[in-house]
């Protein structure tokens, strides 16, 4: 999709601030199933946030390099090494003393996971005294709970898979992730149930490194005017059409 009458042309200077040498590269968060859904024939990476970074190269005028991270923590933790120039990642406040974000461009649904025969029936019913809920930690939703839960306690694990097994084999309260993923998890789970509603929603956006200068500055207003002209011209609802993914919305 082409952006040529809703942007302006993008400058040399400001290209080479998002494309130091001709090249953008993107840093891609492989643990998010929705955005990162499948593989090019070559093993890369493919799917919603793969094809972001395509389009804004494309307008950029420049060549495109992904950059895959095992999970949306080790990408964060990389934009002070510089290692990628854009970054496609949930945007949180810890992230965010590193990163500079754009507006959201897609949203997911973090909501719990309960065992059969739970008491819990609502999500406010979660942050209790004596809960213990399993978690993916550094993830945008990790975070969240982080700074939000006052009474339960959380069990981080490294990945998502790990987490499901701790809430099986400890017997936790709550089982917190991404509702996309849950779906799945709750099959292999006899009695087990969704609750209803949400704990929050991991807000998708691309992310600069912050390096407190005014082509940085320059940069990401360029970053957030593409953002809302490929949600308001149909971008994105496009990509999530393309991969068929279920779970993810336009922000």
């Amino acid at each position: 999709m082409r952006f040529e009458d809703d942007l302006e042309p993008v400058s040399p200077a400001l290209r080479e601030r998002l494309a130091p040498g001709g090249t953008l590269r993107a840093g891609i968060n492989l643990s998010n199933f929705l955005l990162v859904s499948a593989k090019t024939p070559d093993g890369g990476p493919a799917g919603v946030s793969p094809d972001m970074a395509r389009a804004i190269a494309d307008h950029l005028g420049v060549g495109l390099r992904l950059v895959p991270y095992a999970s949306p923590a080790i990408l964060a933790d990389a934009a002070a090494r510089h290692e990628w120039d854009i970054g496609l990642i949930g945007a949180e406040p810890q992230r965010a003393e590193t990163i500079a974000f754009t507006p959201a461009y897609a949203e997911i649904e973090a909501t719990y996971l309960v065992p059969a025969g739970s008491p819990l029936n609502g999500i406010a019913e979660v942050d209790a005294p004596g809960v213990r809920i399993a978690v993916t930690g550094k993830t945008a939703y990790g975070l969240w709970l982080d700074r939000n839960i006052r009474h339960a306690e959380l069990v981080r694990t490294a990945t998502m898979d790990e987490t499901l097994a701790d809430f099986r084999d400890k017997d936790l309260d709550a089982l917190a992730g991404l509702r996309a993923r849950l779906i799945t998890d709750v099959e292999q789970l006899t009695g087990a149930r969704i609750l209803d509603g949400r704990f929050m929603t991991v807000q998708q956006a691309i992310g600069i490194a912050r390096n407190g200068d005014a082509q940085t500055d320059a940069a990401l207003a360029w970053l957030t005017r593409f953002v809302e002209t490929a949600k308001t011209s149909g971008l994105i609802a496009e990509l999530i059409r393309k991969h068929g993914i279920e779970g993810l919305s336009v922000a």
